[in-house]
């Protein structure tokens, strides 16, 4: 009897895979850990750039123009009469005033409004008796239907040539008539409002060939109809007491004292006691402004020592993404270095200490002892990170930013335009090993289909051998 050949039983399909797969494998596995590399790196570049931009947002809301570190306050004994604020520059100390009245917008109204025919010409706003702009009626009728309604009129009035804001209509309807209401955007006697129809025309009525009238023009000329909402005024204070030296002006808002900022919002009645302003140093809001100053320079290193921690093997802790990058490591270092001014007064003089770990932390008790002795000192030393005059810390931190964060040609921009060509690469080596992938697959399955069906046949024959020569023939 003949003995059957026993060969493995397999495959083509999955053994052709398997053995494709086992070609590319080294490939393979360069290419998904550059691949991986380069998405932590664009991963990492992004988490770099937006920690810079937060940090520079922060420095310019700090330190930028007008800004200043050092704070106080201005308050009103008051504070129903009136708002304040100091900058740096103001003089510590006590002041008096009286508001004999506060300045107030025009707001004026005609009433008794109604839809008018053959109405044309130029209606004429005036501001304190000078004129302000003109409405030109002939094209107020938008739906040209030849009716004028009070809400066309408002509509031409808001967007005239020359208002530009100065002036805002609306309509008030009641019943079947309209009230008109005109408001000045800005306060003071010079905001008075009045109308002028000296040049608008009204044409006859064609069926009766009788004059029209226009409703405006009537409650114009009607003391009852033509009534004053708000009567425009200047605000009018005076230094110290009633009686005291008399200041006016358009705006609520006064700088009579250097430095300061008031804003009065309610007039005193006659023969009251004078509000007193009292300007000092702000120690809360100092302290507040030098804290963000420290939080947001934190920020930034707290991301940089991220993408810089070299790891620790022993404990299998993997280091950072750039932790054998020199540039960034770089990078890192200098921004401890721009915090350490030569000469001078330093940081750690106002109590910002920094740590091991290249962060800052404060000291508020060193800070307003040292501010009490130099009320100055900390915004000369920190400086100012505006782009037309970098002064201090603040600028020199600023500048050397702008070498990574700028989008034209900084590093950050050339980083990742090196990782997204690379990227590209990758992307075009993993096609071609995609391709050599299938053509080992397809080289592999013929060879092993073949080898199947040669196995097949010599099964077969075998079968035939044993059928003749088998013992059991007689």
């Amino acid at each position: 009897m003949a003995t059957a050949i026993t060969a493995p039983t397999y495959d083509p399909t999955t053994t052709a895979q398997a053995l494709a797969e086992k070609y590319v494998l080294a490939r393979q596995q360069i290419l998904d850990a550059q691949g991986k590399q380069a998405s932590a790196t664009e991963a990492a570049l992004n988490q770099l750039s937006s920690a810079m931009s937060a940090f520079q947002t922060s420095l310019a809301a700090l330190t930028g123009i007008g800004k200043t570190v050092y704070a106080q306050s201005a308050t009103f004994s008051d504070t129903a009469i009136g708002s304040a604020t100091a900058s740096p520059s103001a003089v510590a100390g006590s002041y008096s005033f009286f508001v004999k009245q506060v300045a107030t917008a025009s707001q004026v109204s005609f009433t008794g409004l109604t839809d008018n025919a053959g109405v044309s010409g130029d209606l004429k706003i005036n501001m304190g008796g000078n004129p302000a702009f003109t409405v030109n009626l002939a094209s107020a009728d938008t739906d040209a239907n030849g009716t004028l309604s009070p809400r066309e009129l408002a509509a031409a009035i808001n967007g005239a040539t020359g208002n530009n804001s100065k002036i805002t209509a609306s309509i008030v309807t009641t019943g079947g008539t309209s009230e008109l209401v005109l408001t000045s955007k800005d306060t003071g006697a010079n905001t008075a409002i009045t109308i002028d129809t000296s040049a608008v025309s009204v044409s006859n009525d064609p069926d009766t060939g009788n004059p029209r009238t226009w409703s405006l023009i009537q409650a114009n000329a009607d003391p009852a109809r033509r009534r004053t909402l708000v009567a425009a005024q200047d605000a009018i204070i005076h230094v110290g007491s009633e009686g005291g030296t008399q200041i006016s002006q358009a705006s609520n808002t006064f700088t009579a004292v250097d430095g300061v900022k008031m804003s009065f919002t309610k007039a005193q009645a006659s023969g009251s006691a004078p509000v007193t302003l009292t300007v000092g140093a702000d120690n809360a809001g100092t302290t507040a402004n030098v804290q963000a100053f420290v939080d947001a320079f934190n920020k930034l290193k707290g991301v940089l020592n991220k993408l810089t921690d070299p790891g620790d093997p022993s404990k299998n802790v993997a280091g950072g993404v750039f932790a054998h990058d020199g540039g960034i490591r770089a990078l890192n270092e200098r921004l401890n270095g721009l915090l350490r001014p030569t000469g001078g007064d330093s940081l750690a003089s106002f109590g910002i200490i920094g740590t091991r770990e290249g962060t800052l932390e404060l000291n508020s008790t060193r800070l307003l002892s040292q501010l009490a002795l130099k009320p100055t000192g900390l915004d000369t030393l920190i400086g100012s990170s505006s782009a037309t005059t970098p002064t201090g810390i603040a600028g020199a931190l600023d500048k050397y930013l702008k070498t990574w964060s700028n989008s034209v040609d900084g590093q950050i921009k050339q980083r990742k335009e090196a990782t997204s060509k690379l990227q590209s690469e990758l992307s075009n080596r993993q096609v071609r090993l995609d391709d050599q992938y299938e053509s080992a697959r397809k080289r592999y399955l013929a060879q092993f289909t073949q080898l199947q069906t040669m196995q097949g046949l010599m099964n077969h024959n075998v079968t035939l051998f044993d059928a003749l020569f088998s013992n059991s023939k007689d």
